[in-house]
């Protein structure tokens, strides 16, 4: 049985769950958080915001069909639900002062989307394996990952070409990888897992 027949309805699947749980949801979130003037979980979403930043560098780099693109959508993945979890001092913020139905709705979000980003980074291990295949533009089971971002690329970029949309998405993992070096590497030993800075 072809890789390209059988599981691309799954791929679209996952896409669709994407901007669902990684677009919509925590949008409308932002949105009524500061309606609501719930601090902590404005916080904490103006990280995750920062954080799944990678997931539209991703796509980006699919347009342009870099290998590397497969390494930063399974990092994405692994990097969003730490981000909602890592925080102790927002944890107990949302946890003891906020109330009502934003924080159900948010804290079903946060776990929902931590379970998707799991199955997904479990899911997506198998095509890591692109990310360092000389033949993978010829290669359907490769392949299939890449059209959901021509298709994004022709809804939004139809004239711009894939390259100079390759050459942003480079740029923005360059610069978002020299961020995230910077934070480990030197805020996170003097913040420790405070959000606020010490």
């Amino acid at each position: 049985m072809d890789y390209d027949i059988w599981f691309r309805p799954f791929v679209w699947i996952d896409y669709r769950l994407a901007v669902l749980f990684l677009v919509i949801i925590p949008l409308i979130l932002l949105i009524w958080a500061f309606v609501q003037k719930a601090e902590g979980i404005q916080r904490l979403l103006a990280i995750y915001w920062r954080v799944s930043s990678l997931v539209a560098i991703t796509i980006y780099l699919m347009i342009a069909q870099y290998p590397v693109s497969f390494i930063s959508g399974l990092i994405a993945q692994i990097l969003i639900p730490i981000s909602l979890w890592f925080w102790v001092d927002i944890n107990d913020e949302i946890e003891y002062q906020t109330s009502g139905s934003l924080k159900l709705i948010f804290t079903s979000w946060r776990w929902a989307t931590t379970v998707y980003c799991f199955l997904g980074a479990l899911a997506f291990i198998p095509f890591l394996g692109c990310a360092f295949s000389g033949n993978m533009i010829k290669t359907p089971y490769c392949r299939v990952w890449f059209e959901a971002p021509l298709l994004f690329k022709e809804y939004f970029h139809a004239n711009s070409k894939a390259e100079f949309l390759g050459f942003l998405g480079i740029t923005s993992l360059v610069i978002y990888v020299l961020y995230l070096s910077y934070f480990v590497l030197i805020k996170l030993g003097k913040q420790g897992r405070s959000a606020t800075p010490q």
